[in-house]
């Protein structure tokens, strides 16, 4: 259930709560993160520190489960294509320079102004879909038979124990996974991991920023503008209606981060509806919660990166496909206030199906749903959205 807008929370606060909570985007996350460090050969300590790094900032600076994530469109591209470091650093900088941009000039709260709501949920909406079709096809099967069984045992819980504020659902979830890790997993290799590790200085050249620009930037800025930025902005006035950040701050924060992480050998980061929306369906309501993730990267980043490969293989894949399907439940379901008539449901579907199967889909999902809403004459109540 929402928040009505005389409901506020701490900005802070320790509780079971914020604890099961601060699992509620590692689902998406840990998959994509990992990938990236396997596929370009990136220094594990150092990417697992930066982005630890990233959600304790987004934590103390928002006071509300505002989260880092890695850049999506990046992270497939990298993945797939086995790019090198450098470039990875490249685009970032480069993204986060185009953010800052488009921050500083106002283009951010423009886009916000012009981009109607019904566009921003479809948006959400195509994002679930796409997380939701990773949990099912990729992840839940990962452990044959056991790892079906596993999902279901774990879904039935968090179905059973949902908006449970006394019971977590996620507490019990992720105890689910360590119990099977301890019963099946081979936990040799997770000994081997444990030491010391710092963070590596590294400076982008430019040859790299050209070559990340065109390779991440260009494939990834529509995706941001669309969900981590307007999507995250749209989530926040949907949860917390009374301390929603501004699209302005959002894309600073944003920048920031993307202006920080390539010096760093850190990954580019976002924030995005996704996120915010899973961490509050799993109990989050303060920055806590995103402060407690943070931490779990930067403790397994600082003593446990040598062997991180073990270290990641040993948690059990279903596990974290309940947990990403449920922040896509999340995240489709927001779009609920968009039913009421049928022409606006059929836009926030289209435009969801066209950012989820199209290329570059957030793009043409952008372009294309925003002249169909203002071009259907049957919705002027949804042709502004909120500055």
């Amino acid at each position: 259930m929402n928040p009505s807008p005389a409901e506020t929370y701490p900005r802070i606060r320790f509780d079971r709560n914020e604890l099961a909570g601060a699992f509620g985007d590692i689902g998406t996350d840990l998959p994509l993160v990992v990938g990236m460090i396997l596929a370009a050969h990136l220094d594990a300590a150092t990417v697992l520190i930066m982005f630890g790094c990233m959600q304790v900032f987004t934590g103390l600076f928002y006071g509300m489960p505002m989260p880092a994530q890695p850049l999506k469109a990046v992270a497939v591209i990298v993945i797939t294509q086995k790019l090198a470091p450098n470039v990875l650093y490249g685009g970032g900088l480069a993204i986060g320079c185009i953010m800052l941009l488009l921050s500083i000039t106002g283009l951010v709260a423009w886009l916000g102004r012009v981009i109607p709501k019904v566009v921003v949920r479809g948006i959400q909406f195509g994002l679930g879909l796409q997380l939701a079709t990773l949990a099912l096809k990729d992840y839940v099967p990962r452990e044959h038979a056991p790892g079906y069984v596993l999902a279901a045992i774990a879904a039935a819980i968090a179905l059973l124990f949902y908006s449970n504020r006394r019971y977590p659902a996620a507490l019990f979830i992720i105890a689910l996974g360590f119990v099977y890790a301890f019963a099946f997993k081979d936990l040799s290799g997770v000994q081997s991991a444990v030491g010391l590790a710092l963070p590596h200085i590294h400076v982008p050249a430019w040859n790299d920023i050209w070559a990340g620009f065109l390779l991440l930037a260009l494939p990834q800025v529509p995706l941001s503008i669309g969900n981590s930025v307007l999507g995250a902005r749209r989530t926040a006035e949907d949860l917390f209606p009374s301390k929603a950040p501004s699209l302005t701050k959002i894309g600073l924060t944003y920048s920031f981060m993307n202006l920080v992480n390539p010096f760093f050998g850190g990954v580019p980061t976002c924030h995005g509806s996704g996120g915010l929306a899973g961490h509050y369906a799993f109990g989050a309501r303060t920055g806590m919660s995103v402060i407690i993730y943070g931490s779990m990267y930067l403790i397994v980043g600082l003593f446990f990166s040598s062997g991180f490969e073990n270290v990641f293989h040993v948690f059990p894949m279903p596990i974290l496909g309940v947990i990403l399907a449920f922040e896509a439940a999340a995240l489709m379901l927001l779009v609920r206030d968009m039913t009421q008539e049928r022409l606006t449901f059929f836009l926030v579907i289209l435009t969801g199906l066209m950012a989820c199967l199209l290329p570059y889909g957030y793009l043409v999902a952008l372009i294309a749903g925003t002249i169909l809403a203002y071009w259907l004459p049957k919705l002027p109540q949804f042709q502004k959205n909120d500055p």
